[in-house]
């Protein structure tokens, strides 16, 4: 799961003008994130963990922080093994 949080954490740092972003710290709240930017941060999460965000996925709550991004990504990954 720390994998899964450090390419998250590397991501969102390259694209978010904040440095020191917490793991709990909602990014759609603090403003850092518009409609394009969510719409690069499900791409990216689809193909850097190769699995696919159905419509289902697309709940905010999914994507607000990446402790949420990385059990979303837990969850898809262990559905596609179990």
């Amino acid at each position: 799961m720390e994998t899964i949080k450090e390419k998250i954490r590397l991501f969102l740092h390259r694209h978010v003008a904040q440095a020191g972003l917490d793991d709990d710290q909602d990014i759609f709240a603090q403003g850092f994130v518009n409609s394009l930017f969510a719409m690069q941060l499900v791409l990216f999460v689809e193909k850097e963990f190769e699995i696919s965000i159905e419509d289902d996925d697309l709940d905010i709550d999914n994507f607000r922080s990446v402790n949420a991004i990385a059990q979303l990504v837990a969850r898809k990954k262990a559905h596609i093994q179990g």
